[in-house]
């Protein structure tokens, strides 16, 4: 292993060659998973509905057994977290993530977040619309309308830059701030929020995003810097937030939106870079200039790109031929860290640039990006996109109980709520 100086967190680390499936396979020998066994080798389809239910249920239950988040909370790890439940709720059709979605609002009296930064503030505010989607309750969404529209210095009625973050641009803000606005403008009818999306999106955009490489800084810190190597300091979750954002905020905008082309023109150009990073392993590493960096796996950032290829493949935005082995390499890859217990593992944990990342690193949003990549994986394959295929993985994932009901009961919901 080799040990090098990185300027940009100013300590030594140890950057790991291990492959995802090998360090794991060898930490559930060493007893560093006593709790549920050893990882159990089978031939598991991991394209075939039932297993693809059955792993999301796994992995949410786990987060909801072990939460990070206090019980009250609802900022953005949480509200990350939830995007991806209400996601396996309508892919799925199980009405017990549906369920947990509509306590979690109702725990929270459907009030925004609690944080100092305005988009952060909405990250929560998703699911609530996501809900009022389904149920045309506009008690879910009163709170959240009042809030934008109480011209308190971080809201957009408040404040021309409201979407700060310590000061300072922030790529995350693009996902947890500019969807709610697409999706309040959609149940409204306002069009002042699409507005104020477009104002923040595309003032963040201008400058933070790389249009030599087609890929974001994660704020204005990274402009120009290089790491030992001399390469440039691209965030992975950092591109995974914006290029998540970009199908939560086209799902809602009219299809006539005068602004929809460039938001689908930035989308296709991310996606193009986004897979040339993708490893053999099919997950993305830290840092996305510099696999070398730090070398093992990130299963977070590499649930967001999942979610957004899968995404744009199934609304006709990205090629078939190119991007579905794109998205087939990074589903695999990311079934196989989670462990025997459903925590999903290789999660770099709370920060703004790339960093070593440990086997048991984990949290709730990235319980939410492995949910979401999922859940279009899982609609890919219902609408035909996707073929079954088997391989050997390291543990044995059981399908779901009832999976014919879940599956039928799927098909009724991409029925009622196919565009959300």
């Amino acid at each position: 292993m080799q040990k090098y100086f990185h300027p940009m967190i100013s300590r030594l680390h140890r950057t790991l060659g291990f492959g995802c499936i090998v360090l794991a396979s060898l930490i559930a020998l060493a007893g560093h998973s006593q709790s549920s066994g050893d990882f159990v080798a089978k031939s598991t389809n991991l394209f075939a509905p039932g297993v693809i239910i059955a792993l999301l249920q796994k992995v949410n239950d786990y987060q909801t057994a072990h939460p990070v988040m206090k019980a009250t909370d609802r900022n953005w790890e949480r509200g990350t977290w939830f995007t991806g439940v209400m996601a396996a709720g309508v892919a799925t059709g199980d009405s017990r993530f549906i369920d947990q979605a509509t306590r979690f609002g109702e725990s929270n009296q459907w009030q925004p977040g609690t944080e100092k930064s305005g988009a952060n503030v909405l990250t929560c505010a998703q699911t609530y619309l996501e809900l009022y989607f389904l149920t045309t309750n506009h008690a879910f969404i009163e709170p959240v309308i009042l809030w934008v529209n109480s011209g308190r210095s971080n809201t957009p009625s408040g404040a021309k830059v409201w979407y700060l973050e310590g000061g300072r641009r922030y790529a995350d803000s693009l996902y947890v701030g500019a969807p709610p606005l697409a999706m309040l403008a959609k149940a409204t009818g306002n069009s002042q929020y699409l507005t104020w999306m477009n104002d923040f999106f595309w003032d963040v955009q201008a400058e933070l995003f790389d249009s030599a490489d087609n890929l974001f800084y994660r704020d204005k810190r990274f402009i120009g810097a290089t790491n030992l190597h001399g390469k440039k300091i691209f965030w992975s979750r950092g591109n995974g937030w914006v290029f998540a954002s970009l199908p939560r905020i086209l799902s809602a905008l009219p299809a006539k939106d005068p602004s929809r082309p460039r938001y689908e023109a930035l989308f296709k150009q991310m996606a193009a870079a986004i897979a040339k990073q993708q490893q053999p392993d099919g997950l993305w590493r830290p840092n996305l200039d510099d696999p070398e960096d730090f070398s093992m796996p990130e299963t977070s950032g590499t649930g967001f790109f999942c979610y957004g290829m899968a995404w744009g493949v199934r609304n006709g935005l990205l090629d078939r031929a190119t991007y579905l082995p794109v998205v087939r390499k990074a589903w695999t890859g990311l079934a196989e860290c989670v462990n025997a217990d459903g925590k999903v593992c290789w999660g770099q944990l709370v920060g703004d640039r790339p960093v070593a990342v440990k086997a048991e690193d984990s949290h709730e949003y990235i319980t939410g990006t492995f949910l979401l990549a999922g859940s279009e994986v899982l609609r890919l394959i219902k609408m035909g996109f996707l073929t079954s295929a088997t391989r050997a993985s390291h543990r044995q994932i059981e399908p779901a109980n009832s999976t014919e009901r879940i599956i039928n009961s799927s098909t009724a919901v991409f029925q009622k709520y196919g565009s959300l």
